[in-house]
């Protein structure tokens, strides 16, 4: 595709799956669209660069701000955080928007949306691509049952009592809790015996390379108006999800996929990510896989993004120009 300039930023909110959502769109209307969706703690407004580069090549990038978070709808029910009603989330946009089928990109818990998008609607993706996070069959014991070894200090841990996290947050303004987890640079993300997660992080007094103040106060003043309790509820509800997930159970995605991950990336070596790539354990669960591991950690679409885009847009132009050519 030629490119074009990439425009400005549109924002708009639709009425989807009985809540509202938040929209950022840059680019063509009649492009191909590409969803993006964040992880934590982030907004739309992670794939700033990302938007940017799709857009000037032709491509509509629609990012909204997933339920719980920014602009969206913050439901106060635990159970409405289900990975079910996320992915509802996704296919009634697509709906609203009529996309019959669309490129997602999806980095964290936006890229654990994604793989389970690929499980429960492959027929509205054209191909897929995640930043950080594999897709992990459902495991034989529970998300709790898996990391109980690991203590008290693990931050998933401590994320499932309601209100635990909060009050520990509430210690710091929003903008150092923010900028405390994109500082992460290790592997382990567990905190010493009797201490919060949030207090073993450390913020950098000097401001972060890859962020400007002015974006992280954007970021602080969306999550100081609608809170952290909606972007944990997603953690909250891990277990439900894996009973949740039974009829699943061995499934394999079908759907064409590209991983792209930071050599640095929390919880690599960890969580046995790295083996369970190189093994070929990945591809066995992901025939149609792509896997490029670049210099980078945790929030690589922010912190690497000219690399991100190149892995991106030669991916998905694999895919518009096999379309052109037929």
């Amino acid at each position: 595709m030629e490119a074009s300039g990439a425009g400005e930023v549109r924002h708009w909110n639709a009425d989807v799956n009985g809540i509202s959502l938040h929209v950022a769109e840059q680019g063509p209307a009649a492009g191909p669209a590409v969803l993006l969706l964040h992880g934590f703690p982030e907004l739309w407004l992670s794939w700033r660069h990302q938007m940017a580069a799709l857009a000037a090549r032709g491509f509509r990038a629609i990012a909204p701000d997933l339920r719980g978070y920014g602009d969206s709808s913050v439901p106060a029910d635990l159970a409405a955080y289900s990975i079910f009603h996320i992915v509802g989330d996704i296919v009634a946009l697509l709906d609203h928007l009529r996309l019959p089928k669309v490129f997602v990109v999806g980095h964290d818990w936006g890229a654990l949306v994604t793989w389970h998008l690929c499980l429960f609607r492959p027929d509205r993706l054209r191909a897929v691509v995640t930043l950080g996070v594999p897709f992990f069959p459902r495991a034989p014991v529970s998300t709790t049952e898996a990391f109980a070894a690991r203590g008290d200090g693990f931050y998933i841990t401590q994320f499932q009592e309601p209100g635990r996290a909060e009050k520990a947050f509430a210690r710091h303004d929003v903008a150092t809790v923010l900028k405390k987890f994109y500082s992460i640079q290790f592997d382990d993300p567990t905190a010493p015996p009797g201490v919060e997660f949030i207090d073993f992080l450390e913020a950098p007094s000097s401001p972060l390379p890859w962020m400007t103040e002015e974006e992280l106060g954007q970021y602080a003043e969306k999550f100081q108006k609608s809170g952290f309790t909606g972007p944990l509820n997603y953690y909250r509800m891990m277990d439900m999800n894996w009973r949740l997930m039974a009829p699943w159970n061995g499934a394999k995605i079908t759907v064409p996929a590209k991983l792209i991950a930071g050599d640095k990336n929390i919880g690599v070596q960890s969580f046995g990510i790295e083996h369970y790539i190189k093994s070929g354990a990945f591809k066995s669960n992901v025939p149609d896989l792509e896997v490029s591991i670049i210099d980078g950690h945790h929030f690589i679409q922010q912190e690497q993004p000219d690399k991100v885009n190149h892995e991106i847009l030669s991916y998905l132009h694999k895919f518009t120009s096999e379309e052109a050519s037929a």
